[in-house]
């Protein structure tokens, strides 16, 4: 069916079409060919890009064009929908230094080990927005009379994304042998997460001085994270043989980019794979520009899809050969233990 194409990396990232799975006049084993082709991209591979995800191409040409006009805002307009203090909400505008990005589990009051990590700084700035119906992470929006289309379209963009996620889940499920509905029912919607970022130019010195990072290595903590980014690249996924070397994901039209989050490869047993991976600054011939030596600003939408957070997650996969690695765990203690070194 074609449903795996080579990409313009090496080694290959798959490309899933789920053209074939979403089609009602598709055949059951049609169907299955592609739940299962997404699954072994998730289990060898981790990263996955996906075409027809089900989000309008003129949606996600609105979302950015958006997000710039609110980055393109001075910064005392940015800071009136601050990014709450702490770790446990993540809500509103972050600025540049705020936020770190760690694959660390924190289980430790080791100050000095976090100030260490903290040395070099994610030169980036974000925006988080969730389901209004969320109590626990409630949305910081900017006033209306600063972006007023802000607030309606990107809670509109928030359930698009969601129903694109909800597709995923159904046939990741199938792939690795369940119902395709059972990773819906621990899924509804209100607990995921829309991040709207922005890597601002900086200069050629400041990056060589290694004080500063687009984003470092990192795996994601939820179900699944799917991407949408601009056409200036930078995003690469650690090999999937060779620990410690990156590859290249490069923007391909029309595709959204989805990975594992650690949530998921916890729940499945470490059937599927949770892949590191970074923000790199663009290809060399990309990277500086003008007369001062600039980065190139870089653009993306990751959106983070995650379960409701106080239902149990327990081993999907095992038998008496692979007997489950984790004991059960509830997503909101799950995201505790991961979230303090991150703010």
């Amino acid at each position: 069916m074609g449903s795996i194409s080579d990409s313009t990396t090496e080694p290959n990232i798959p490309i899933i079409d789920l053209a074939a799975f979403l089609n009602p006049e598709s055949t059951v084993e049609e169907r299955l060919t592609v739940a299962q082709d997404l699954v072994s991209a998730c289990r060898h591979v981790g990263f996955v890009y996906i075409k027809n995800h089900g989000v309008p191409q003129e949606q996600l040409e609105q979302v950015f064009s958006i997000s710039k006009e609110f980055y393109d805002l001075p910064t005392e307009q940015k800071r009136k929908a601050p990014h709450p203090p702490g770790w446990s909400v993540h809500r509103g505008y972050s600025w540049p230094g705020l936020e770190k990005v760690s694959s660390a589990i924190s289980a430790t009051d080791d100050e000095e080990a976090i100030k260490e990590l903290r040395e070099v700084q994610d030169y980036k700035e974000s925006y988080e927005i969730g389901s209004e119906e969320n109590p626990s992470q409630p949305n910081v929006w900017p006033p209306d009379d600063i972006l007023p289309e802000w607030r309606p379209f990107m809670t509109s963009f928030y359930w698009t994304c969601f129903e694109a996620g909800k597709r995923i889940l159904r046939a990741l499920a199938l792939g690795i042998g369940l119902d395709e509905h059972h990773l819906l029912k621990y899924h509804n919607g209100h607990y995921n997460q829309l991040r709207l970022l922005h890597y601002p130019p900086i200069p050629e010195a400041a990056v060589r001085s290694g004080k500063f990072a687009r984003m470092p290595a990192h795996t994601d903590w939820s179900t699944m994270t799917f991407l949408f980014q601009d056409d200036c690249g930078g995003l690469q996924v650690e090999h999937p043989n060779n620990a410690g070397q990156f590859i290249d994901v490069a923007p391909i039209p029309s595709t959204a980019v989805m990975n594992v989050g650690d949530l998921l490869m916890r729940w499945s047993n470490d059937y599927l794979k949770s892949t590191m991976h970074r923000v790199q600054l663009p290809p060399l011939q990309d990277r500086f520009s003008g007369d001062n030596r600039m980065t190139r600003a870089r653009y993306s939408i990751p959106y983070f899809v995650t379960t409701d957070p106080d239902l149990l997650i327990e081993c999907l996969r095992f038998d008496e050969e692979h007997p489950p690695k984790y004991g059960p765990i509830t997503q909101r203690d799950y995201a505790a233990m991961r979230a303090r070194m991150q703010y």
